[in-house]
């Protein structure tokens, strides 16, 4: 058994509610990015603190010209992020409406 329109619309707007904002998450990219800002806003804290920790070890490293190593992998990373967050906000969008849909189908077996 399938869902109802109606359901469907529920789903779809219950996911635009929570969806995490694409501005928002290009705004910190943009201006606290240099802390992976963006990646704990968008629920991935593992690769935010790598990023930071490249940062931060990066610059307190650069006296040993290693630092630049690091800074260097932190940039290319932060710059590749800027093609990633859509996909990522897409991503967390379809793991909730698959949430959602599960839990609809499962309330129409009860």
């Amino acid at each position: 058994m399938g869902l109802t329109t109606e359901e469907q619309i529920l789903i779809e707007q219950r996911i635009t509610n929570g969806a995490k904002s694409a501005a928002a998450a290009y705004l910190l990219w943009f201006f606290v990015g240099w802390a992976g800002a963006h990646r704990f806003y968008l629920g991935r804290p593992g690769t935010a603190v790598t990023m930071l920790l490249l940062n931060v070890v990066g610059w307190l490293t650069l006296v040993f010209f290693i630092g630049f190593l690091f800074l260097a992998i932190f940039g290319i990373w932060w710059l590749v992020d800027l093609f990633l967050i859509s996909g990522m906000i897409e991503a967390q969008k379809n793991e909730l409406r698959t949430s959602l849909t599960q839990q609809a189908l499962v309330g129409q077996t009860k």
